[in-house]
């Protein structure tokens, strides 16, 4: 065997295969003999067709399937050969069968490029601290009382506190605008969920009355036509419900599947303290990484690029489909170009630092990884284990995510780095 790699524009690589004549020859006889037994033509009995009509009958087609397995055959050691290894499958661009000498083919394909990291202890970046506080544990317990509590209807004047059902209109210089209206919809006073103005110009108004209240968008709402305006509502008073009293005990555990209420708020304080360090571990992680590849500028190849976007494209369709809303087809490859481009190239920056670094999952990280992400399925923690456990290549993912974890925090370590406190809202959200 003899090959010869020519260096195209950019990543792309041309490999030139020779092979001696003989393999092409005894591969394509052997084809041709395998047929004898199965090719009809009329005047001939089956397996009695003279070799010279056979051979011009199959001949042509013996000749492409030879063709095609030689190269299925050799295509590893050709590569190791020339010392190359392809970033995605190589495309067979030319076949030479005519050759009296030799067996030719050439394919074509593109590498990855190599990789030199830049000082990590260049890098400027922001990572933020927080904690689970007294005051969260408590946001978290009222919220599930709220969520617990149940409603009499009353026929006395709203009060904080007190459940509406309403009917609504809003008006902006007295026209009505689009998703200001709604019939039956249910607020609570005190919650704070409506916009400025409107929960306080519901208070102290009893059932069946109507009333006009002023209320203020945000200046950062998400509607750009209604940031900073005022509104006005016209507001229908159907229901005024009074809550019941719920108390923090077993019963009130038990709702939640809980044996007591002790166990429940240690179980709720050890989750939120997991989402809340997994959210840190998450956006500290992407500060590391965009500013890593802010510092590495190199090309990625196309095709690895064009084979993340279809995924990430698969992936939205599946996800789309699961909400009921087919699009497949309908979504262009293109809109996921620029991600697709982003994921390659820190995929590949992990892997070099990774490797540079013997940055490696152990199995205790890998099995605390799973035990992490485990507790949002409750009951079925262990099942989802197993599942895992059961196959190699899932738990290769949970592999990767380790290493990912493991090197953003390398970086971190070896970066310039202001630390920030935030709040468990801030990083959790208020519906947390």
């Amino acid at each position: 065997m003899k090959t010869s790699l020519t260096k195209l524009e950019g990543l792309k690589r041309s490999l030139t295969v020779e092979l001696p004549v003989d393999t092409f020859n005894q591969k394509t006889e052997k084809i041709i003999k395998s047929l004898a037994s199965k090719v009809r033509i009329d005047g001939f009995r089956k397996g009695k067709i003279p070799a010279a009509i056979l051979r011009q009958r199959v001949g042509g087609s013996a000749k492409s399937d030879a063709a095609n397995e030689i190269v299925t055959e050799t295509l590893a050691d050709a590569l190791t050969d020339a010392d190359v290894s392809p970033a995605v499958q190589p495309s067979l661009v030319n076949v030479d069968t005519e050759n009296s000498d030799s067996f030719i083919y050439t394919i074509e394909f593109e590498v990855f490029p190599e990789i030199k990291v830049g000082s990590l202890k260049s890098l400027a970046m922001d990572q933020i601290n927080s904690k689970v506080t007294d005051e969260d544990e408590e946001r978290a317990l009222q919220d599930l009382q709220d969520r617990s509590t149940e409603y009499k209807t009353v026929k006395r004047k709203s009060k904080e506190g007190d459940r509406l059902i309403i009917d609504f209109e809003g008006l902006l210089d007295g026209e009505s605008f689009e998703g200001g209206a709604a019939e039956g919809f249910e607020i609570v006073l005190g919650r704070g969920t409506m916009i400025e103005g409107f929960e306080k110009g519901l208070i102290d108004i009893a059932p069946k009355k109507t009333v006009e209240v002023a209320a203020t968008f945000p200046e950062d709402y998400h509607v750009e036509n209604l940031a900073g305006r005022e509104a006005i509502f016209k507001v229908t008073i159907n229901e005024v419900g009074s809550p019941t009293e719920v108390k923090r005990d077993d019963e009130f555990a038990k709702k939640f599947g809980e044996k007591d209420f002790e166990t429940m708020k240690s179980r709720m304080s050890k989750q939120m303290q997991v989402e809340l360090e997994s959210r840190l571990v998450q956006q500290n992680k992407d500060t590391a990484f965009t500013a890593l590849l802010d510092a590495n500028d190199f090309e990625v190849p196309e095709g690895s690029i064009s084979a993340e976007s279809l995924k990430l494209q698969q992936d939205m369709e599946s996800r789309m489909e699961q909400q009921g809303m087919p699009s497949k087809g309908k979504l262009p490859a293109e809109m996921f170009q620029e991600e697709a481009a982003r994921r390659v190239k820190l995929g590949l920056l992990i892997n070099k630092i990774a490797t540079d670094g013997e940055i490696k999952a152990e199995k205790d990280q890998v099995d605390a990884k799973l035990n992490e992400m485990s507790l949002q399925y409750g009951e079925s923690a262990q099942q989802m284990i197993d599942w895992y456990n059961t196959d190699p290549s899932r738990l290769a993912n949970i592999e990767s995510i380790v290493v990912e974890d493991m090197v953003a925090k390398h970086v971190a370590e070896q970066a310039k780095v202001t630390m920030t406190d935030k709040t468990f809202l801030e990083i959790m959200g208020p519906q947390n």
